[in-house]
C-alpha cells in the first residue's frame, strides 16, 4: 500500500541574470546547490541530516560544474553524511519537477522516508544547448519540426496555433506578471524562501539576497517596441518571455508519518502527476494534456483547482493554458505572486520555484484545497502536479 508523500519546506537561491556582469558570473552552479541544501537543513532542524536517503538534483546541461553526478557530489560538499546517496536527472525545464515527482515515488513505494530534490541551472556558464549533437535524423526524416530546437520559435509557432493571442495579449500579460512580482516583493512574500548567496566579481565579495532579473515599472508602451527576434514582425519578445538566468532550487518531501515523527512541517500533500508529450514544434501547449491526465488520474476536474503555479516561460504558453481551460487572462488565482517573466527562469530549477510559492500561498488561503504546479517542457512535453493545501 502506497504511503502519502507531504511538501515539507523549499527554498531557492535568488535568481541571476545570466552573463559576465550577472549576480552569479564568477560563482559555480554547484555552490549554488550546496547554499540550498545546507539551508534546508538549517531550517528543519529536527530533521537529522542522516535521516535523508536520496538527493536528487536537476540540470539540463550536465557537464563542467554541473557535471559530476551533481545530487551526489553537491550533496558531499553540502556536509550530508557520505551515506546519503545522491543522483542526477535532466528533463529540461521540468528537471526539479521530476526530480520531486521521482523521489515521491520512492516515499509512496517504501523505498525511501525523507528526500531533498531540487534543480540548477548556471546559463551564463553553460547556455542551452551546450555540447548537445542533435541527430541529423530529427530533421531529415521530419520526425520533429527543425523550429522544434529553438525556443522562441516554438512561442512563435504556438501563437500561430491560437491567433486570438496576440502580442497585446502577450505584452498585457507580461506586465501583469511584473505587477504582481513587484507586489510580492512589496509584501514580504517571496523573501521567507530565499536564501542569500555569496558572489564575487572584479569588484570583491558581495552577497546577493533578492532576484536580479525583475522589472518593475514596466509598461505596454515599452514592451510594444520590442524587437521580436524569432521571426520578423512577430509577437514574441524579450519582454513576454523568461529570460536567461542562474540559479539553484531545492526542497525536503517526505512520507507523511514521518513528517509526524520528526516534527517535521506539513505544507501539502502530492496528490497526482502526470507528463505528457506533445508535437515539439508548439511544446508550450504541454501542460495542457499533462494537467488533463493529473486532474484524471486524482477524479478532479479544473473547478476544484483553487491555486495554479504556470511557468512563464513564454506568456503566449500561459495564455494557451488558460483559453484552453476558459480561464481569464488575469485569473487572480493564477501566478499571484508573478511568474518566470519576471523572475527568471534557470530551465531545470523552476519546477520547485513553482511549489515553493504555492506552498507559500496555500499558508495565505486556507480555504483553498487543491493547486497545481505546471510547465511546459522542451522537445514537446508538458508536466503537471496536484497539491492538496494542508496548512
Amino acid at each position: 500500500m502506497s504511503r502519502e508523500v507531504v511538501f515539507v519546506d523549499g527554498v531557492r537561491t535568488p535568481f541571476g541574470k545570466s552573463g559576465p556582469k550577472g549576480l552569479y558570473a564568477e560563482t559555480r552552479a554547484d555552490d549554488l546547490v550546496v547554499r540550498v541544501i545546507r539551508e534546508l537543513i538549517r531550517r528543519n532542524p529536527s530533521l537529522p541530516p542522516e535521516r535523508v536517503d536520496e538527493v536528487a538534483v536537476a540540470a539540463t546541461t550536465q557537464i563542467g560544474d554541473q557535471g559530476l553526478t551533481i545530487g551526489r557530489s553537491a550533496a558531499i560538499l553540502a556536509g550530508l553524511p557520505k551515506s546519503v546517496p545522491g543522483y542526477a536527472i535532466d528533463r529540461m525545464c521540468a528537471g526539479a519537477m521530476t526530480a520531486v515527482t521521482n523521489v515521491a515515488g520512492g516515499i509512496a513505494f517504501g523505498a525511501y522516508d525523507v528526500a531533498i530534490a531540487g534543480g540548477v541551472e548556471h546559463m551564463g556558464r553553460h547556455p542551452m544547448g551546450e555540447g548537445v549533437d542533435p541527430n541529423p535524423r530529427f530533421v531529415s526524416e521530419r520526425l520533429v519540426d527543425q523550429s522544434a530546437l529553438f525556443m522562441g520559435v516554438t512561442a512563435e509557432n504556438l501563437h500561430d496555433r491560437y491567433p486570438s493571442i496576440t502580442k497585446e495579449r502577450a505584452d498585457a500579460y507580461a506586465v501583469l506578471s511584473q505587477e504582481r512580482a513587484a507586489k510580492a516583493y512589496a509584501d514580504g512574500r517571496i523573501q521567507p524562501d530565499l536564501v542569500p548567496m555569496a558572489t564575487r566579481s572584479a569588484q570583491g565579495w558581495g552577497l546577493a539576497t533578492a532576484d536580479e532579473p525583475p522589472r518593475p515599472g514596466t509598461t505596454l508602451d515599452g514592451l510594444a517596441g520590442l524587437k521580436t527576434p524569432f521571426r520578423a514582425h512577430g509577437r514574441v519578445t524579450a519582454g513576454n518571455s523568461s529570460g536567461i538566468n542562474d540559479g539553484a532550487t531545492g526542497c525536503v518531501v517526505a512520507a507523511a508519518d514521518v513528517a509526524d515523527e520528526l516534527g517535521l512541517s506539513k505544507r501539502m500533500r502530492l496528490v497526482s502527476y502526470a507528463f505528457a508529450g506533445v508535437d515539439p514544434e508548439v511544446m508550450g501547449v504541454g501542460p495542457i494534456p499533462a494537467t488533463e491526465r493529473a486532474l484524471r488520474l486524482a477524479g478532479l476536474s479544473i473547478g476544484d483547482i483553487g491555486l495554479f503555479e504556470i511557468n512563464e516561460a513564454f506568456a503566449v504558453q500561459v495564455l494557451a493554458f488558460l483559453e484552453h481551460f476558459g480561464l481569464a487572462d488575469d485569473d487572480p488565482r493564477v501566478n499571484a505572486y508573478g511568474g518566470a517573466i519576471a523572475y527568471g527562469h534557470p530551465l531545470a530549477s523552476s519546477g520547485v520555484r513553482l511549489m515553493t510559492q504555492l506552498s507559500r500561498q496555500f499558508q495565505e488561503h486556507p480555504e483553498v484545497r487543491y493547486g497545481i504546479t505546471t510547465m511546459c517542457v522542451g522537445l514537446g512535453m508538458g508536466g503537471t502536479v496536484i497539491w492538496e493545501n494542508l496548512a
